[in-house]
Order: structure tokens, then sequence, then C-alpha cells
């Protein structure tokens, strides 16, 4: 004479036979890096003047509140930005960028100090900056830039006994207000120096 099994009782016995598993698979971590801008976007890069001198640009892009907590996230799928729950697709409605521009020995001027020429004032006063937006690779200008800030400081060496014997030393600070409402945050924001002749002497960008 055969007898059933309790339908519970015929399901616990399977279970305690199964191989030892989880229910779900595991998710694969698709998250490659993240990227943080708190404190705005960085700019920096080096340039020369043909047969002059050479310099450095750092700066940063600014905008309040807006940096703050704001990240990147690249992963298999794609590059995700937000700020905290919410996805960043804009740009904010305006920037303020910044920047210092100074004096740095070329590469062929390290080894042999009386060959380094530097900046002068008449020299950056010919010079001509211009500003884009970058998407892909197509560059369109960028409109209604507001110069707010501009100075020029005389950097003391550290000798300053021998001031009187040594050049005269500059770096110069610009600070730009830059319209960016409806730009798409994937767009790199591209600042080009230039001489008199069209010769681009620097050339920077400033992305997420």
């Amino acid at each position: 004479m055969s007898r059933r099994l309790p339908v519970s009782l015929f399901l616990a016995v399977v279970l305690l036979l199964w191989p030892a598993a989880p229910f779900l698979p595991a998710q694969p971590n698709h998250e490659k890096s993240v990227w943080n801008y708190d404190g705005g976007l960085q700019i920096t890069t080096d340039g020369e003047i043909p047969s002059g001198p050479c310099f450095r640009i750092v700066g940063r892009a600014t905008a309040p509140n807006y940096f703050e907590n704001l990240k990147r996230v690249d992963t298999d799928t794609g590059t995700l930005i937000h700020r905290g729950n919410d996805i960043v697709t804009e740009f904010p409605k305006q920037l303020r960028l910044s920047f210092l521009l100074f004096d740095l020995p070329c590469d062929d001027q390290f080894q042999n100090a009386d060959t380094h020429p530097y900046l002068t004032k008449a020299l950056v006063s010919t010079l001509r900056l211009s500003f884009y937006w970058k998407h892909g690779m197509a560059l369109r200008p960028a409109t209604g830039v507001v110069p707010r800030h501009y100075e020029t400081r005389r950097v003391m060496p550290y000798a300053t006994e021998l001031v009187a014997e040594l050049p005269e030393r500059f770096e110069w600070e610009f600070e730009f207000d830059l319209p960016s409402a409806g730009v798409p945050v994937t767009d790199s924001l591209v600042v080009v120096l230039r001489t008199p002749d069209g010769h681009i002497a620097a050339r920077a960008a400033a992305r997420i």
C-alpha cells in the first residue's frame, strides 16, 4: 500500500537536496570609474609663443551650487552624469571661467636658464582669446562672453636681494562669464590663445 507525502513535506525534501545556490544570479558590476566635479571643471595646458617664451594656463570653470556633488559614472553601458538621484543633461545658465597665465621654461630650456625668455606685458597684450563649445569633432563659437576681471601681477624672485639684477616676471589673471544655458553637459568648453598672425599658442579644454 503506497502513501502520498504531503505537498509541504515534499517541497522541504526537494529544497534540502537541491545544491546550495543563490536564488538570483549575481549581477555584474558595470561601474568602471567615477569622477567627482566638486569645485568645478579644471582647465590646464601648456603653450608656446613661436621663437619666444613658453607658459602655462591653469584655472577652472565654476557655477554656484551646480558642481556640488556632481559626478560622472562611466560604465559598460554608457556614461551617466548625476547629482544625487538627479540626472544632469545641461550646463547651468552661466559659467564663471577664471585662469592664470604664467611663465614656464620650454623643454629645451630647463638646463640653461640664461636662454629662458619671459612673457612681457607687451607680448601678452597682443594675444587673442577665443572660446568655443565642442561637440564631437565640431566647434561652435561661445557667444555672449563677458570679461569680468583682468590683472597683471609681478612675480617676485625668491632671492629678493637680486630683484634689481633679474628680469621682471609677471603672471596674468583672467575672469570671464560665459552663457551656457541649454548647452549639453557632454560638450567641452575650449579656450584658444592665438598670436596676432593667427598661430595657436595654446588650446585647452574643460570637460565633464
